[in-house]
């Protein structure tokens, strides 16, 4: 399968979900132009109560449309922009890919990996249950997260729905994606 763009979104307010678009704009250093998490330091609201000062690590989000058909089997009817990530992909195992995986997207757009995202309170009043349904439990109990993960934009331009990605993995060793 090939790596693929299915949804973008966006929302200049700090709701859940946010809004379907035709097409996003990535700005270097700051993420998705019109979004409430744009910056170059932390946008978060309890982030920047902790320190506002904090490079932002979490300027785009990132969700695998396969999560969406998990989630259809555990009763729940999730779609893109639902979870507040601005680009639903298909075709790539988000969250198995290393700390620093550079996203190629269209013919600009470079997304460099920071993270995991780690689903909070706000998932669970969206829906009840949810908030189990995208938590698992790894060897030895270890805690996977499933909502998405996190990224830098590191080069602009514009993300649209059936923009192809490609997957740079950065130098051995590989490191493991942690909550950021």
């Amino acid at each position: 399968m090939v790596a693929t763009v299915v949804s973008v979104a966006r929302s200049g307010s700090h709701e859940f979900s946010k809004q379907p678009a035709a097409a996003i704009e990535i700005v270097a250093g700051h993420g998705v132009r019109g979004d409430a998490h744009f910056g170059v330091t932390v946008q978060h609201r309890s982030r920047v109560a902790a320190d506002p000062t904090q490079p932002n690590l979490r300027q785009v989000h990132l969700i695998h449309a396969e999560l969406f058909t998990e989630l259809a089997a555990k009763g729940f009817a999730i779609g893109p922009a639902d979870l507040g990530e601005n680009i639903t992909t298909a075709g790539i195992d988000l969250l198995g890919l290393p700390r620093g995986t550079m996203l190629c997207i269209g013919r600009d757009v470079r997304l460099a990996v920071t993270g995991l995202r780690n689903p909070c309170a706000q998932i669970e009043a969206y829906r009840s249950g949810l908030l189990a349904a995208v938590l698992d439990k790894g060897p030895g109990g270890a805690i996977i997260r499933k909502s998405g993960i996190m990224a830098i934009a590191v080069v602009g331009g514009s993300v649209r729905p059936g923009d192809p990605i490609e997957i740079m993995l950065p130098p051995l060793p590989h490191l493991p994606l942690e909550r950021v």
